[in-house]
């Protein structure tokens, strides 16, 4: 049929809200389509039948101004299956890229029907040469955007339990893929295994509470699309940081997709939300992944499949030729100095918030949301996104964090987001991991780091809660790995090992990779210890890998972004049961010591009603280090003892740590009075608190004067003290 013959003119439109909305005018139903493509000469809103196949109409929307182009579409509703056409100039170098031949994908679709496998093939130019496309029309290879009932969605969204709203200082941060946690699990039903309700099972939720966890951090479930480099080694984008739309739920980890039946996007997005009322049911947040940074489109020779059909100069940050610039690494940059991709993000945020209920969000490479073109592309942290969301009603409240640098010119700004953020803290991740496994470490950088990093976060009211600490993280070494191998072997990528990191600060005692050399495991596995009870006792707030916590490997790898296998699935049959018992008894421990999770900044000074300082620091021999002695690189013992109760509460205890990194057993020195074992990482023992002073105890006797501690080891040992009386 002759496309012409399809050709309809839209009546006039409201501007409001984006995207293709139901809406009745004079009893008589319709949708109303807004869309921005401020340098288009022409938009148009393309109708399918029932299956998505064949192309009924063709909507003409009016130019309203300010970049919106709008209609009402009488006859439609809920239901209605649509893609966008944009036409206009065809001009790369200064960054138009037209072609009225590409059906495009609705930025503001909240469903999609059909395939998206094959779509990083759909490209313009794919040589970047700049020469015009080719007049082939692409409607049959692209999913059609569904016109849902906002307020339907929303209403639905109201049987889900109520937010946990956890507070900072109790929250545990638990970083999971959806896939990875759940498609080994041996007692999830085979249905379930790479889904969300696999993730909310019972069997799950018990391995939760048993840890402690409080929040879970999914990896990106926004929908996502594998690039062009992976399709060609048969490969898949496990991790899905690639996003597509920003709205709808990625179908894979729906039930259906694991039962190979057909698609039902209603029920993929209610089985979203059953998997978050089924955890805060259990009192768990769920935090999602963002990654508004950059989009699937990639660089100049991506695909065309939305925000470039319609106005790639208004949507991506260009240079002065037309080019995307390439702040994140992967091809091209939003352009949020733009306030309809401002009005994007804040919509999208919204709606999972409201929508799907759930209780925040971590930015991916943060640092290119606040890119402000006006300063040369430079970080702003009251960039126009940041200040919206800060007096937004409905996503203030809410968790977020920032990974705080991207890869564009002064990236790297951890600790210069202002108050309402937290942030992940790769400076306690490398110190950490560099004290306990031999590289390059001073005291006072430990101290530093195990206090709350004040000199990254003291300033404009932030609290030592704005560190976020890790030791791990989905891009990197497992735990596992980090103590079995010095360098990354990420070989089976297809990159010749080029792609991770490359400085990881890591440890193998001795042995590259597996070994069933009992002196190699026990090392490893007292370096893990370690490592995890550090994470615990600092101030901030801890956050941990899924899999860590029973030894999970990737044989090396440290970029598994592509390994949709068993490399990054984690196996729980052949699971640590002891470590993971460990990590709950860490947990445990931090919720019963207010002295590891202090809320508020260390003085390190008495009192004015003679109460001990906050925070002592101490050598083995009891003394405060020197300056020499903070910065000596060779000397890897540190202890301190903290004297704290909960908010506005006396201490009950106090709480002398000690950091025992070298070679040789020590005695460590102790404060005045009697002091009793509640925690020994090197032997992976966890010992009851005395409820008192003259109390009997479960665990080690009580100790004075000294207290041996035998490398490498993380000790904890605690002085009650009387009832209302904190003088030691």
């Amino acid at each position: 049929m002759n496309p012409r013959a399809l050709d309809r003119l839209s009546e006039p439109g409201k501007p409001w809200p984006m995207g293709v909305t139901p809406r009745t005018v004079a009893g008589q139903e319709g949708v109303n389509a807004v869309v921005f493509a401020p340098h288009a000469h022409a938009v148009m809103v393309c109708v399918f039948d029932a299956e998505g196949h064949r192309e009924i109409e063709r909507w003409h929307l009016r130019c309203h101004g300010d970049g919106l182009w709008c209609g009402w579409i009488p006859g439609h509703g809920a239901g209605m299956l649509y893609g966008l056409r944009a036409d206009g100039p065809w001009k790369p170098e200064q960054g138009h890229r037209y072609n009225p031949h590409r059906l495009l994908i609705d930025p503001w679709a909240r469903a999609l029907v059909g395939s998206t496998s094959a779509l990083a093939l759909e490209c313009d130019d794919p040589q970047g040469r700049g020469f015009p496309p080719l007049p082939r029309d692409n409607a049959d290879r692209v999913p059609k955007a569904r016109v849902i009932d906002l307020e339907q969605e929303l209403c639905r969204a109201r049987s889900i339990a109520a937010r946990p709203w956890v507070p900072w200082s109790h929250t545990v941060l638990y970083e999971v893929h959806v896939k990875s946690a759940t498609a080994l699990h041996p007692d999830l039903e085979p249905e379930l295994r790479g889904t969300w309700l696999g993730l909310a099972s019972k069997p799950m939720l018990e391995h939760y509470r048993k840890l402690g966890i409080t929040s879970l951090c999914l990896l990106p479930v926004q929908l996502h699309l594998d690039e062009r480099h992976l399709i060609e080694r048969g490969m898949s984008n496990l991790w899905g940081y690639n996003t597509l739309n920003y709205f709808v739920p990625d179908p894979r980890f729906a039930t259906l997709h694991a039962r190979g039946e057909r698609h039902d996007d209603q029920r993929i997005r209610d089985e979203f939300r059953q998997m978050v009322d089924g955890l805060h049911r259990e009192g768990i947040e769920v935090i999602l992944d963002v990654v508004y940074n950059h989009t699937a489109e990639g660089g100049a020779t991506g695909p065309t499949l939305s925000w470039r059909g319609l106005d790639h100069a208004a949507w991506y940050a260009l240079d002065e030729h037309g080019h995307p610039m390439n702040f994140s690494g992967c091809g091209n940059t939003l352009n949020l100095g733009e306030p309809h991709a401002v009005q994007l993000v804040m919509d999208s945020l919204r709606w999972w918030a409201e929508a799907f209920g759930v209780d925040g969000f971590r930015f991916d490479l943060a640092v290119s949301l606040g890119r402000d073109p006006r300063l040369d592309w430079r970080f702003h942290p009251a960039h126009a996104l940041f200040t919206a969301m800060a007096q937004d009603p409905v996503l203030a409240p809410l968790k977020h964090i920032a990974e705080p640098w991207d890869l564009g010119p002064d990236g790297y700004r951890l600790g210069q987001f202002l108050p309402g953020w937290h942030e992940w803290n790769d400076r306690f991740r490398d110190t950490v991991r560099a004290w306990w496994l031999g590289h390059e470490c001073t005291r006072g950088e430990l101290a530093r780091r195990l206090a709350g990093s004040s000199d990254r976060f003291e300033h404009d009211g932030r609290l030592p809660l704005a560190s976020i600490n890790l030791i791990t993280a989905h891009d990197g070494f497992t735990l596992a790995d980090l103590t079995s191998y010095r360098h990354k072997h990420n070989e089976v990528n297809g990159e010749d090992n080029r792609d991770g990191a490359d400085a990881n600060f890591s440890a193998n005692a001795g042995v590259e990779g597996p070994s069933e050399d009992p002196t190699v495991l026990e090392r490893r596995q007292q370096w893990r210890r370690a490592l995890l009870s550090t994470l615990f006792c600092a101030q901030g707030v801890p956050q941990l890998l899924a899999g860590d916590e029973i030894g999970h490997s990737q044989r090396g790898n440290n970029n598994a972004y592509c390994q949709d296998n068993p490399i990054s699935w984690i196996d729980w049959a052949r699971g640590d049961a002891d470590l993971c018992s460990f990590v709950a008894a860490l947990t445990a421990l931090r919720r019963e010591l207010p002295a590891l999770r202090h809320p508020l900044w260390f003085s390190g000074q008495w009192s004015e009603a003679d109460l001990p300082p906050d925070i002592e620091w101490r050598t083995a021999q009891g003394y405060p280090p020197g300056v020499d002695e903070w910065e000596q690189p060779d000397s890897r013992i540190l202890a301190c003892v903290i004297t704290v109760g909960e908010p506005g509460g006396l201490p009950r205890e106090r709480v002398m740590t000690i950091f025992h990194a070298g070679s040789e057993p020590a005695c460590v020195r102790l404060p005045e009075g009697m002091w009793h074992t509640v925690l020994d990482s090197r032997i992976g023992a966890r010992f009851p608190r005395p409820a008192s002073p003259d109390a009997p105890t479960a665990g080690p006797p009580g100790e004075r004067g000294w207290t041996e501690v035998v490398p490498p080891c993380l000790k904890i040992l605690v002085q009650p003290l009387p009832s209302g009386d904190p003088s030691p």
